[in-house]
């Protein structure tokens, strides 16, 4: 997601001192979507190799985990980047913006796949590996949201990205 298109409105009337101004549940919506795209391409490619491999759940879901982590962090990472930070910065910016982020997302995402009966043994053709994942990853969308807005709210998470634009 460009994050040119982020905005800032509002004062931050009633906002503890050093928050960001104008945390809006658009901008929440915004950074919690953007977490979300990179969480869904990790996320599906893990599942796609380690199912494909036949691997187990436990070495399947860490793949998945990991490469929606490295998903993630790398398109917030390229866009700051972009916008002229140097890459070791931009590193920081990621880590700052979107781990906690990330890891609600997939806390609540990987917590409905296991809890999904059936789920952790269906086969990628199968419509319940489909609708566990893809459902986990609109339950976690609504969960993360408030928590983004709660952060930009106080100048961190997706707050940080915003300085750099």
């Amino acid at each position: 997601m460009d994050h040119g298109m982020h905005h800032h409105t509002g004062t931050g009337h009633g906002a503890p001192p050093g928050a960001a101004p104008g945390a809006t549940w658009s901008m929440a919506t915004r950074a919690t979507l953007h977490c979300l795209l990179g969480c869904v391409v990790g996320e599906i490619l893990g599942m796609v190799i380690g199912t494909s491999l036949m691997w187990g759940n436990v070495p399947t879901m860490a793949l998945a985990i990991g490469l929606a982590f490295v998903f993630g962090y790398s398109f917030t990472l390229f866009a700051v980047v972009r916008a002229g930070v140097s890459p070791k910065a931009a590193v920081k910016i990621a880590l700052a913006a979107d781990t906690v982020s990330i890891a609600v997302m997939e806390l609540v995402d990987n917590a409905i796949i296991a809890l999904t009966p059936g789920a952790m043994d269906a086969e990628l053709s199968e419509g319940l590996f489909w609708y566990a994942l893809l459902g986990g990853f609109a339950v976690a969308f609504l969960v993360t949201t408030p928590v983004n807005k709660w952060m930009i709210g106080r100048g961190k998470g997706h707050a940080v990205v915003h300085a750099h634009h």
